[in-house]
């Protein structure tokens, strides 16, 4: 991932306004480190801050168009991105970037050309002739953008809040499936998919073998759109379902192509000594015959590294918290290798109904519902916490689970094959389609594993370290008065408290408190996020 920044009818000076763009896009360096480019025209300014993935040699940012009029800020991936040439070949391209097409998307439809795009991505485009601009998030809200308003009349865009804070008197995340158009100064939603208004698929009920394989076929084509890569890749491997079913079908394509530095797959793993996700993941790792790496860390070392994960996640989110610190460090274990891009399994517990609380679910038509809501809040969690916890150090994730048609044919899955209960594992429906005895994608005990969030997976007593930890640090008295201390948005725990008193000390400002929402179960008497919360975690059989 890169990072973004664009301003627009600023009051400063040009020469102002340039040297400010440049200190802020400092702030979002980390997120691409290998080079950084600046657009100006007048009190207009784009810049981006580049991590290289696609045409290293030419695709650097921002593009400009075969005129040098019109120009380009891309944070992310346009995976359809030969397709798109194919349509605009009366333009002439001047690299091999993902993201060229877009400006020439533009120059023909003007605003109307967002929803022909597959990919992840956040992005803003100018045009110096007509002073119009547009800026757009992918649909679900894979690529973070966050949208600030001036006192001077200014309007910014940028990747993180951390760009803004200081130079806008307000700014909002950028709604997912979005754009944003100059000509109106409004939201227009160009992403609204059958499933958006939570009606429950009527589709047949049981699934068929053929239903099965369509999603089946649906996920790998997901996989391999993912795989667009000029520099070495690897896969985030926890050893649960949904990493170890991305791992898999990438390994299955990575020896079909001939990859002249990097013939083999290295997966990456993280967790405590004795982690019940690394014990999983080598078995997932010896079965595929990846290079697989282990990293371990402390409950001293995630606590010691709390304040630069909430630097960098820009939330005070408990369960947020929890899961990105030991995806913080595995990041920066992956980047020390040479890698700059991963695929992992975020999305797949939100369109199946994997989280354990799931089994408490009242009905089909509910369960349906619920998945829906929890896709359309991804980005305010996982997306966030798999974005932002490895652009920290320039590594770049993609979630094959949450393209485009692969969401469309999942979602459109009769409810009551989701269903889950004591009889039926959770992500029964996506299990049994890539159970292929001819050919199996993972071992019987991997397809199969209950479901362990991965702040528990990592090892069971991270979290425990962590609830004492705050209460060290939190005495009662203090506790107490939390209301006076924090009146908005009052945290209800210890291990809340902490994360918020570390984060003020960061973030002081409303804008980037107001962005931040809670992740807790729906249905259950503990909202405790941890999946070990859930009675199922240790009533669930093993002969499913």
């Amino acid at each position: 991932m890169c990072g973004i920044l664009a301003a627009f009818a600023s009051q400063q000076t040009p020469q102002e306004l340039r040297t400010r763009a440049l200190a802020i896009s400092c702030r979002l360096r980390h997120r691409g480190p290998d080079w950084n480019g600046l657009f100006q025209h007048g009190n207009n300014i784009l810049a981006h801050e580049r991590l290289a993935i696609v045409d290293v040699d030419g695709g650097a940012q921002p593009l400009l168009n075969t005129s040098g009029k019109i120009a380009l800020t891309v944070n992310g991936e346009i995976y359809n991105h030969l397709a798109l040439r194919e349509t605009l070949k009366k333009h002439t391209f001047k690299t091999n970037s993902d993201c060229e097409p877009i400006l020439y998307l533009y120059e023909e439809f003007g605003d109307d050309f967002v929803h022909k795009l597959r990919g992840d991505f956040a992005f803003v485009v100018y045009d110096t002739v007509s002073g119009h601009y547009l800026a757009a998030r992918d649909p679900i809200g894979v690529v973070p953008l966050y949208i600030g308003y001036g006192k001077d009349g200014s309007v910014w865009f940028a990747s993180e809040c951390k760009a803004l804070k200081d130079d806008t008197e307000r700014f909002e995340a950028f709604p997912p499936g979005t754009y944003y158009s100059s000509k109106t100064g409004t939201f227009e939603r160009y992403y609204k998919p059958g499933w958006w208004d939570e009606v429950p698929p009527q589709g047949p009920s049981p699934v068929t073998p053929e239903a099965l394989a369509e999603l089946r076929k649906s996920l790998e084509d997901a996989v391999v759109r993912r795989m667009m890569c000029d520099v070495p890749f690897g896969v985030l491997l926890s050893g649960g379902l949904d990493s170890s079913l991305v791992a898999s079908i990438v390994s299955r394509h990575t020896e079909e192509k001939s990859r002249d530095w990097w013939p083999r797959l290295h997966s990456f793993c993280v967790g405590l000594e004795g982690a019940p996700d690394l014990i999983a993941a080598k078995q997932v790792a010896e079965f595929l015959g990846t290079v697989h790496h282990e990293f371990h860390f402390t409950v001293q070392e995630g606590i010691d590294a709390l304040r630069d994960v909430i630097n960098h996640l820009e939330t005070y989110d408990v369960t947020t918290i929890r899961a990105s610190t030991p995806m913080y460090f595995l990041a920066r274990r992956i980047k020390a290798m040479g890698v700059k891009m991963v695929l992992s399994g975020e999305g797949s517990d939100e369109i199946f109904g994997g989280y354990l609380y799931f089994h408490l679910a009242p009905n089909a038509d509910e369960f349906h519902k619920e998945c829906c809501k929890r896709v359309k809040n991804l980005h305010k969690f996982d997306c966030l916490r798999a974005n932002k916890s490895t652009a920290a150090w320039g590594v770049e994730v993609r979630v094959p689970f949450l393209d485009q048609e692969f969401i469309d044919t999942a979602m459109a899955v009769n409810a009551q094959e989701k269903l889950c209960s004591k009889q039926r594992i959770e992500k029964w429906v996506i299990r049994k389609a890539f159970d292929t005895p001819e050919r199996p994608y993972l071992p019987e005990s991997i397809l199969w594993r209950q479901k362990e969030q991965f702040s528990d997976g990592v090892g069971y007593s991270w979290i425990g370290g962590l609830k004492a930890h705050a209460e060290s640090e939190i005495s009662d008295d203090l506790f107490a008065k939390r209301a006076e201390v924090f009146p908005f948005d009052t945290p209800d725990t210890k291990e809340a408290y902490y994360y918020r008193r570390i984060f003020e000390t960061i973030f002081s400002d409303d804008s980037t408190r107001k962005t931040v929402s809670h992740w807790v179960p729906t249905w259950g008497a503990s909202k405790d996020p941890s999946g070990r919360a859930q009675a199922i975690h240790s009533e669930a059989k093993e002969d499913i």
